[in-house]
């Protein structure tokens, strides 16, 4: 059997309309950089997030319901920044960055995280609540 070295990281190369659609869903989310940190080294589970949970480890600026954050983080997936963890028998209730989500955080390494401007607010709430082609 031929053994896998998955230390090995792959450079992915994404569109510029690609990298631009995902930067603006994650300064758009009501999500703090301390949760994408986070979920740049290890799983973060929904019930760490949601509630007075997520204002206590400082990934929210305001307290979210579990169903507000799920849908929240589902259309991260959706983006293309976060996936579901996934164990031995199944989809988890963890969360984690992909390639994409990681290459943006380290972009922003450092520096403080943009301030949506309200074009952007706008742009992803359309796309967001009609699911427009990007």
């Amino acid at each position: 059997m031929t053994k896998v070295d998955s230390q090995n990281p792959k450079t992915f190369f994404y569109t510029r309309k690609t990298l631009k659609r995902a930067e603006r869903s994650l300064v758009c989310s009501p999500f703090n950089i301390g949760l994408w940190e986070t979920m740049g080294h290890q799983s973060v589970p929904l019930g760490a997030i949601a509630l007075e949970n997520g204002v206590k480890h400082g990934y929210t600026q305001r307290s979210l319901s579990e169903l507000a954050c799920d849908n929240a983080l589902g259309w991260l997936i959706q983006v293309g920044v976060l996936r579901r963890e996934v164990d031995g028998q199944g989809i988890t209730d963890g969360f984690r960055l992909t390639p994409l989500g990681r290459q943006l955080l380290e972009q922003y390494q450092g520096k403080n995280w943009p301030t949506p401007s309200w074009r952007d607010r706008l742009y992803n709430a359309m796309i967001y609540w009609f699911r427009l082609p990007y």
